[in-house]
Order: C-alpha cells, then structure tokens, then sequence
C-alpha cells in the first residue's frame, strides 16, 4: 500500500514542509540550506508515498561510533498528520532497518525531542531504548 524510495536531491522543497511540521521557526530558506549541507556529507532522505503522494519523510545518515559500531541513524522522522496511525511509521522504520542491514549496520540509534511523547511510545514499540540525554548549546544565537 506504501512505497518507499530516497527522494533526489534536486526535490530537496519537498522535505522542507515535513521538517516545518517539527519546527516552524526554522524559515525555509535556512532549511533549504542546511539540507543542502547535509547531502554533501552523506546524508539521504527516504519518502513514504501512498501513490504518487509524499506522505513521510526520515533522514538517514550511516555512522561509526566506538560504542554502537557501523550503525544506521533515522534523523526527523514525520509522517503526515493525515497518515498517522496508519501503520506508516512502523513499515518505514522496517524499510530502514532492512537497508541499514544490508549496508552492513549492526544497530541503529536516534535522537527524540524530549516533549515528543508520542514519538517516544513510538520509538519504544519498534525495540528502541533510552541510553542517553542529547544535550547541545548554541554557540551563536541563529537555530
């Protein structure tokens, strides 16, 4: 029923409105720009579409760490509010993991906003664990 694919770079204005649902003061243009960042070190986006429709979106970024080893990391995931509760979450975490296995990852790891609670009983059905805080500091005053 759901398909999944990465989206190209060149349709980067359609991950834009999926990521303003998490944070809408973060302006366009500056999204625009940190994704394109983002591409140039590794980064790729997977849709999920019903049809033709783009209906989710999750970063990915593939990592080695000391404590975890080559692990694949889901960065933003949003379903629309329209799809949720559709099992859209759960098979694109699926799609994930299958491609995080065969590029050799051996765990996967991820951030969640701390006031994120449905995420976090999300996170928590698919196996994941809490293991850490995520702290930052804004070294200047532009998120």
């Amino acid at each position: 029923m759901y398909t999944f694919k990465f989206i190209p770079r060149e349709n980067i204005a359609q991950i834009i409105p999926f990521l303003q649902i998490l944070d809408v003061n973060i302006p366009a243009e500056t999204l625009e720009q940190r994704l394109n960042e983002m591409f140039d070190n590794n980064y790729k986006c997977v849709g999920a579409y019903h049809e033709d429709r783009l209906i989710g979106v999750s970063g990915l970024w593939i990592l080695t760490k000391y404590y975890i080893g080559r692990h694949i990391e889901p960065d933003n995931v949003i379903i629309h509010p329209d799809y949720r509760s559709r099992n859209v979450g759960d098979q694109m975490v699926d799609w994930i993991h299958a491609y995080g296995k065969a590029n050799g990852c051996v765990a996967s790891e991820l951030n969640c906003y701390t006031g994120n609670t449905r995420g976090q009983k999300f996170w928590s059905s698919q196996g994941y664990e809490i293991k850490a805080f995520h702290y930052r500091k804004m070294l200047d005053n532009e998120l």
